[in-house]
């Protein structure tokens, strides 16, 4: 059992699964009385946050679920045997002497496991329809079992073992949350205990500095305890408390944990986490405004609205039909099938994603009328084209995310917003997203700044080279259960889609536990205009003398991929995977190779020798300018969750591959490759494409620069690692440009510092032009003719953001 297990089993019943109606208080009194009347209706409040309201409990899918959590209760109910070290006999939480940190963990999350099953008891008590809707037996057992917590573990003298997560946040916001709603049935003194247990635990020096612990979404957990602990407990202080220390969450940063101006998210310090602790923060933000809003403690905090802004800065750029990245998801992306429970699915980019969801249309309840509108039609899109895994199935999803989702499906007035179109690229986190009509994709990498790739807890054993410049993509009507169906159990792990890797065997969890490994290089990251990009990886490889430069250009119906400078001394193989498509149990999908159509069977292998396109049946295609030796691979792989994630099943799954990668040798020096990567592509498109040998131009392709040019569409994009002359462009120093030349006349120039050291940067165009017409502050100089001449000044402060510059040609 371990720390996140416990964080996501809590998830699926309150924060980011709860249902907010925008309740304001009562008529306002005077003194005491008003205090008291204010507790009583946030208690109110929250009951209604946590149990939800205006839907059937005899209406599918609530009639279902509320008789789930009634067989779910009566179970824990019929088990429970408190004891000495435990409430129930499969939920020890206690070892005289346990054998390692993992063992410690493990048992802190135990405990943490009772207060959860007592919250899940009080909520069957509560809700209707559950067949022990106001059972007096039950009460009676809840009761019993909150006193048998604090007599036994969580209380006031007890010093607390293995992870911090359960003592100051599992633990506390479930036990807080059964007090709410078992509150008519605690005397004062019971209140009193469980109240001075959690001040034990969650002093007001938690939240006392902005450090550690207590930043991004566990600030925003801990501010939840403490709400919650003055809502209990009568305790203006603590409520204001809690309000005033999420103030330190709102402002933009520049470094560590929390979001940044450019979109980014990151939590540990060092891991883009927008898909799971920022779900977390998203959703206990909503709770919180939603539980403060008309009260005497409402967040007026202005920075507020960066929050907001935020659904559509931050998150909505990872959010694709229903589906969150799994690049921002963690080690949350190895939580697949619980080992304790079989059947129970515990997460992957859908249901993660329609947690997320839920939380925005909590959150817009507390925005304005305008971003609650639009918010909604984007939800209702969403989940709409969310045909892999539709919102109002999901397993996982609690009954009150289910009872939001489902008002805004049915609300007529809501018109479903279709999926946005253009490029962004989240350099303070090493990651892009490039959406298409009929497709999007994402490009993961790691710098000095962002780790390779999360584990910890014993979770994402063999995420090893999800850092190492993985591209994802997604189609609208295909292929958007791709990582969602069984893939990071059965995957190759050294043959990710998008990475070029050596093939040096890696322990399980190589490089250390919370993302403590992290390449020592600058270069990451690249230009953009809002619709297209030229983009950068220096890659160096984790525990490996690998060393690469690879670049994606990200254009209108595709992706061309460089790589150059291919190095590596590990006496193993070096491979550039080009794909790697789950193909489902079936594996069914033809695979064509210039004109000739391959084995279906697995396994089936072939050096493609000469090959210049590639397509496989109801994906997309490949085109390999100037062809190509690359080689093909059908197989089936067998993996457990288990293999990738301690705490999940141990069950055998197999799934289908078809692999395409180069194969630079072993040890290779300066090796390359190029393909093009066009999702949705049929056999015909593919086809015309490899035959049109002026569509793209390879300006450069080595390791001093990769670049190129598409005259078709005006644009030319060079990532220059060391400056030096590409084609008609001539940079001082190490940055990234990107234009795009326009019918009107028009160009527009896009130049960044990936590295973030530039003190000065020059940079010529020997082409005509008439007028700059717009530049930034940072351009310090220009002039105009023949060639265009920019100078520019500091660009070390800039963050690797885009500056963006407008001409007229001459």
């Amino acid at each position: 059992m371990t720390r996140s297990w416990s964080r996501r089993t809590f998830l699926r019943t309150t924060g980011v699964t709860a249902l907010a109606l925008g309740l304001t208080s009562g008529p306002l009194l005077t003194g005491r009385a008003a205090a008291a009347d204010e507790f009583g209706d946030l208690r109110a409040k929250w009951r209604t946050l946590i149990l939800g309201a205006g839907f059937s409990p005899t209406a599918e899918p609530f009639r279902t679920k509320l008789a789930e959590l009634g067989t779910r209760a009566a179970g824990l109910q019929s088990t429970m045997a408190p004891a000495t070290g435990s409430l129930w006999p499969d939920a020890v939480w206690t070892d005289p002497e346990p054998d390692t940190d993992q063992e410690s963990f493990g048992f802190s999350a135990k405990m943490n496991e009772n207060f959860s099953r007592l919250r899940t008891m009080a909520e069957a008590y509560c809700q209707q329809g559950t067949g022990l809707t106001g059972n007096a037996s039950l009460a009676a057992d809840i009761v019993a079992g909150l006193d048998h917590m604090y007599a036994r573990i969580y209380n006031e003298n007890q010093t607390r073992y293995g992870n911090w997560w359960s003592w100051q946040i599992g633990a506390p916001q479930a036990l807080l949350e059964t007090c709410v709603l078992m509150y008519d049935r605690l005397s004062a003194t019971q209140i009193a205990n469980h109240c001075r247990a959690v001040d034990h635990f969650v002093p007001d020096s938690a939240v006392g500095t902005y450090t550690g612990t207590s930043t991004g979404a566990n600030r925003v957990d801990l501010c939840r305890v403490l709400a919650l602990r003055g809502v209990v407990g009568g305790n203006s202080a603590k409520i204001a408390l809690a309000r005033n220390a999420l103030s330190p969450v709102f402002p933009y940063v520049t470094s560590g944990d929390g979001l940044y101006a450019d979109g980014s998210f990151v939590q540990h310090g060092t891991i883009p986490y927008t898909g799971s602790y920022g779900a977390v923060m998203l959703g206990g933000l909503g709770m919180l405004f939603a539980l403060l809003a008309g009260s005497s403690w409402a967040v007026t905090d202005p920075n507020r609205q960066i929050v907001l802004d935020a659904v559509e800065n931050a998150w909505a750029p990872f959010l694709y039909n229903g589906l969150v990245m799994d690049n921002v998801s963690g080690r949350g992306m190895s939580r697949g099938i619980s080992a304790t429970d079989p059947e129970q699915i515990q997460a992957d980019d859908h249901l993660r994603g329609h947690g997320i969801l839920s939380s925005i249309v909590l959150l817009g309840q507390g925005a304005s009328a305008t971003e609650n509108a639009r918010w909604r039609g984007l939800v209702k899109g969403w989940m709409q084209r969310d045909y892999y895994s539709p919102p109002l199935s999901n397993p996982s999803l609690g009954l009150v995310s289910l009872a939001r989702l489902k008002a805004v499906a049915d609300d007529t007035s809501v018109t479903a917003i279709a999926e946005p179109t253009g490029h962004r690229l989240f350099s303070s986190m090493a990651r892009a997203t490039h959406r298409r009509p009929g497709w999007a994709a994402s490009i993961s990498m790691a710098n000095k700044r962002i780790s390779y790739y999360e584990t910890g807890n014993g979770e994402n054993l063999r995420g090893w080279h999800t850092g190492s410049g993985m591209l994802y993509w997604w189609g609208d009507t295909y292929a958007n259960g791709q990582y969602s169906d069984a893939f990071w159990p059965t995957v190759d792990p050294y043959r990710l889609p998008g990475t070029t890797t050596s093939r040096k065997t890696l322990a399980d969890g190589a490089g250390g536990d919370w993302g403590a490994a992290k390449p020592d290089v600058n270069w990451v990251g690249g230009a953009t205009d809002g619709t297209r990009a030229a983009i950068g990886q220096y890659l160096r490889g984790l525990q490996s003398t690998l060393m690469a430069k690879k670049s994606w250009f990200c254009l209108d119906d595709s992706i061309v991929c460089l790589g150059a400078g291919i190095t590596c001394t590990d006496g193993t193989a070096v491979e550039s995977v080009v794909e790697n498509r789950n193909l489902g149990p079936s594996g069914a999908h033809a695979f064509t190779v210039n004109g000739t159509v391959k084995s279906v069977s697995h396994p089936w292998s072939e050096t493609l020798t000469g090959a210049t396109w590639a397509h496989i049946g109801g994906m997309g295609g490949y085109v390999f300018p100037g062809g190509a030796s690359v080689e093909a691979l059908r197989e089936e792989r067998t993996g457990r969750w288990s293999d990738i994630n301690r705490s999940m099943s141990t069950t055998a799954l197999t799934r289908r591959y078809l692999t395409l990668w180069t194969d630079h040798g072993t040890n290779p020096s300066d090796a390359t490759y190029a393909y093009v990567l066009m999702p949705g592509a049929n056999t015909t498109q593919t086809a015309a494409r490899a035959a049109d040998s002026g569509w793209v131009q390879i300006l450069a392709n080595t390791d001093d620069q990769q670049g190129v040019r598409l005259p078709s569409l005006g644009f030319t994009g060079v990532n220059f690692w060391f400056g030096g002359t590409v084609g008609a462009l001539t940079a001082s120093a190490p940055c990234c440009v990107m234009i795009t030349e326009k019918s009107d006349g028009t160009a527009v120039i896009c130049v960044s510092d990936p590295m973030r050291m530039q003190s000065s940067l020059s940079l010529t165009w020997n082409r005509a032009v008439a007028s700059v017409t717009s530049r930034p502050s940072t351009v310090t100089g220009a002039t105009t003719g023949s060639s265009l001449n920019l100078t520019f000044g500091d660009l070390s402060g800039t963050a690797g953001a885009t500056q963006r510059i407008t001409v007229r040609l001459g």
